[in-house]
């Protein structure tokens, strides 16, 4: 399991365990927040194809599907 701060993920990199459609690196773009500032989810873009996704941030934790940074 990743351990990461949902307040710091803004333009961090990320690397997709299993690549679908030559999707590999991932760049969180945007946070999206509630009310009182906790984040909810991100938006993540695909750097080869610029396709965007927004899943929650808690996904990013599972190790056998992201890996922090580009590798």
């Amino acid at each position: 399991m990743n351990r990461i701060n949902p307040r710091k993920l803004l333009l961090s990199k990320w690397t997709a365990a299993q690549p679908k459609h030559r999707e590999k690196h991932f760049l969180v773009t945007q946070l999206f927040c509630d009310e009182e500032g906790t984040v909810l989810e991100v938006e993540l873009q695909a750097v080869l194809t610029q396709r965007n996704q927004r899943l929650p941030w808690q996904h990013l934790q599972a190790a056998d599907e992201w890996k922090l940074g580009w590798l």
